[in-house]
């Protein structure tokens, strides 16, 4: 795996004019810190990429397990920052301020050394079943095995929907899946074993036992730091935290569309120039990141009307 080329951070400067126009107020501080800390590896690695990636010959047979923190926080190239930023972004957003930060720092930090360590053991099952030993040389890198994990989050916790990927419509229960054969077989370079191990670290957390790990990590962090609990309730499920955010309509964020769409529309314009600083864009020629028509309320102007409503109550 070769360094990558320093000089190419268009990805990188797509990413800061994103987070920028999200504003850094709107964003909880564990899923900024965590952007920050991606921002500055990629900036400043610790390692060479192949010193920190992370490959069943590297870390288990040569117990370099340095690879196991360090490899989710070290990207390939500034595109891949770019992207898989952009999905923390709002993954982030919306699970944080549910779940709380202690909670969500405490999901982040698990999840990152879990999927590695899933991984590594899908490698070995792999190159057993299919008695090819370069599996176990396969060297991953990227945060997004976690963001896959943060996918099956995010449709635990706020379920129902549909997505469209590639044109075919799909429930949100099992798009994940979905997406992760369409990036496998488009997408050539990327690790399947990596995007499938999120996966699986996700369901251990909704159908196993990681959950009570991980609000046990919360309760550790945020006791006696609150004299109320609150419960927080969705469906046929519930669990209790701290959380340090009051619970927001997404919408306002999101303008109500899927995570799909948001992460379409951010592409998709990310990609277009910038046509003046006048702030009136063509169809043809929109600011970086998300655009929303200039007849829909902007988030400001909704939050200004619900702070009018409170006062007057």
């Amino acid at each position: 795996m070769q360094r990558r080329n320093k000089a190419t951070n268009v990805g990188l400067l797509l990413l800061l004019s994103q987070i920028y126009q999200v504003g850094f107020s709107r964003i909880p501080p564990v899923t900024l810190v965590t952007l920050a800390v991606n921002i500055f590896l990629f900036l400043q690695p610790l390692k060479q990429l192949d010193q920190t990636c992370i490959s069943v010959q590297k870390c288990l047979y040569m117990k370099d397990w340095h690879r196991l923190y360090l490899s989710p926080f070290h990207h390939a190239d500034d595109w891949h920052l770019y992207f898989n930023m952009v999905s923390l972004l709002w993954k982030g957003i919306k699970l944080e301020r549910s779940l709380g930060s202690a909670w969500f720092g405490c999901i982040i930090a698990l999840f990152s050394l879990l999927v590695g360590v899933v991984y590594m053991i899908l490698e070995i099952v792999f190159a057993e079943l299919l008695d090819d030993p370069i599996y176990k040389l396969n060297c991953a890198v990227g945060f997004s095995g976690v963001l896959f994990a943060l996918k099956v989050l995010n449709n635990y916790y706020h379920p129902g929907g549909t997505s469209n990927i590639m044109g075919i419509h799909v429930s949100n229960k099992y798009a994940c899946w979905l997406e992760l054969l369409a990036i496998h077989f488009f997408s050539p370079g990327t690790s399947f074993s990596g995007h499938l191990a999120g996966i699986l670290v996700g369901l251990m957390y909704t159908k196993g036992p990681l959950k009570t790990v991980v609000e046990t990590c919360a309760d550790g962090l945020t006791f006696g730091s609150s004299g109320r609990r609150n419960s927080y309730r969705s469906g046929n499920f519930s669990y209790s935290g701290y959380p340090s955010y009051t619970p927001r309509d997404y919408r306002t964020y999101t303008n109500g569309m899927s995570e799909e769409e948001q992460f379409e529309r951010a592409m998709r314009n990310s990609l277009n120039d910038r046509s003046g600083s006048s702030g009136n864009y063509s169809d043809e020629r929109r600011p970086y990141g998300f655009w929303f028509p200039p007849g829909e309320l902007s988030v400001e102007e909704l939050r200004r009307q619900r702070l009018s409503r409170y006062a007057r109550q």
